[in-house]
């Protein structure tokens, strides 16, 4: 029994070893499966966890934000709406010449609207006479040394009209107010005379006097002809506003400058009863027009339909000089143009050699303007077709026999269809009836 009992309990110990052999063994498979696991598992490519599943997708916005795609990924993204229509592929043609389309509107100036005045009451039962027919000019009188002459006579004057003469039924010489623009270049092609410009702007707006008014235009290209002050009798918002100008780049557009500017002019207080301002604009530019909407010949056409004198400051001395037989250069084309706005309005051209003339250049303008004589004369050609009508002013020698010279505009534009309301100067009766009598008082 003893004997039994001893092998019973070897039996269990050998058993209990494979047991324990089998467990070590089965300890040490399961542990290298996991590092093979693990390895395998490092060895393949990682997702990102940017991904949301797809069970609770979330709207993502696509603007400023940039997907990134496996780079195994070979399927063709869905197009969004910016991308469905595919760009036009511009041809060599449009990347040389690309379509200009309709061409641009003419420039416009834009002013600051004026008050209306207010209407005058007028008693009933009076009478009420306007000559809507004057022809206003504005003649200066020189000597052959280009001196003014301010002792001329009425009777000393005589107008003709396209050769005819006309009767002059107003005269004065006595200063009246003069409303004027003054237009400066600032392109480029001034860039070393602009201070200059500026500080002769001064030494004419500082001549100003009670009841004068001026306004100021910077232009470079048609589109940039900026009304920067309009009229005002406030020199130091006239001075302020020059001293903002500044030299820009653009394709200078004298011809649309000139025309908005002398239109500005022509309309300011027109038609004012009893308004015998002086009009004019002075112009400073190089002369060079290269990219006007307007052409010469519209230009024109508007300035005889005004009484604007134009004075010019032109600085011509930079351009080409150099023509030929067929073309004409720059300079003579551009004093050309100058002297045509000058003489066709009977205003004056200047073309200062240096900077240091500006300051007579101011000082002979403001001369003119203040040394002038107003006519006016009524038309016996009353036809109302439109015509362009010429227009000379002769005036008698001194009996020292020095020759004098009157300067004017060369001619007006008839008006046509309807009679035009009141023009400058305008004449005016008022007669109202006396109780009792059949007399009037004037």
């Amino acid at each position: 029994m003893k004997h039994r009992e001893t092998g019973r309990r070897g039996l269990r110990k050998e058993r209990f070893a494979w047991l324990l052999a089998l467990a070590f063994l089965s300890t040490a498979v399961v542990g290298s499966s996991f590092v093979s696991a693990a390895r395998t598992q490092d060895s393949r490519p990682r997702r990102s966890s940017a991904i949301a599943p797809q069970t609770t997708p979330t709207p993502v916005p696509r603007t400023n934000q940039t997907v990134r795609r496996p780079a195994t990924t070979t399927a063709t993204p869905t197009p969004t709406p910016q991308s469905a229509r595919p760009a036009a592929t511009p041809t060599p043609i449009d990347r040389i010449a690309p379509s200009l389309g309709e061409p641009p509107p003419a420039p416009v100036l834009k002013p600051k609207p004026t008050p209306t005045p207010p209407e005058e009451d007028i008693d009933e039962g009076s009478i009420v006479r306007v000559n809507t027919e004057l022809v206003t000019l504005n003649v200066r009188v020189i000597d052959r040394n280009n001196r003014p002459i301010d002792n001329v006579r009425q009777n000393e004057f005589h107008i003709f009209e396209d050769g005819v003469s006309q009767p002059v039924e107003y005269f004065t010489r006595e200063e009246v107010p003069i409303s004027y623009g003054l237009a400066v270049d600032n392109s480029g092609s001034l860039r070393a005379q602009l201070q200059g410009v500026i500080d002769a702007g001064k030494t004419i707006i500082n001549s100003n006097k009670p009841g004068d008014e001026t306004f100021i235009i910077r232009f470079i290209d048609s589109s940039k002809i900026e009304l920067k002050q309009d009229f005002t009798a406030n020199k130091d918002s006239l001075i302020d506003t020059l001293d903002e100008f500044y030299i820009e780049g653009g394709q200078t557009a004298i011809i649309d400058a000139v025309y908005l500017a002398a239109e500005h002019t022509a309309e300011y207080k027109k038609g004012d009863d009893g308004d015998r301002r002086r009009r004019a604009l002075i112009v400073v530019t190089d002369g060079e027009d290269r990219n006007s909407v307007y052409s010469q010949q519209q230009l024109f056409a508007r300035l005889r339909e005004t009484d604007v004198q134009i004075y010019v400051i032109g600085f011509v001395d930079e351009l080409d000089k150099e023509g030929g037989l067929i073309r004409k250069s720059s300079r003579e084309k551009a004093v050309n143009l100058l002297n045509k706005l000058s003489t066709e309005t009977g205003g004056r051209a200047f073309y200062p050699q240096s900077l240091s003339e500006l300051p007579q250049i101011a000082n002979e303008i403001v001369r003119d303007l203040r040394t002038q004589y107003v006519l006016a004369y009524n038309p016996t050609n009353k036809l109302r077709d439109g015509s362009f009508r010429s227009i000379k002013v002769a005036v008698d020698d001194a009996s020292s026999h020095d020759k004098r010279i009157a300067l004017t505009r060369n001619g007006r534009i008839a008006p046509k269809g309807e009679i035009a309301p009141a023009r400058i100067p305008a004449t005016r009766t008022t007669t109202k009836p006396v109780a009792g009598t059949n007399k009037s008082l004037p």
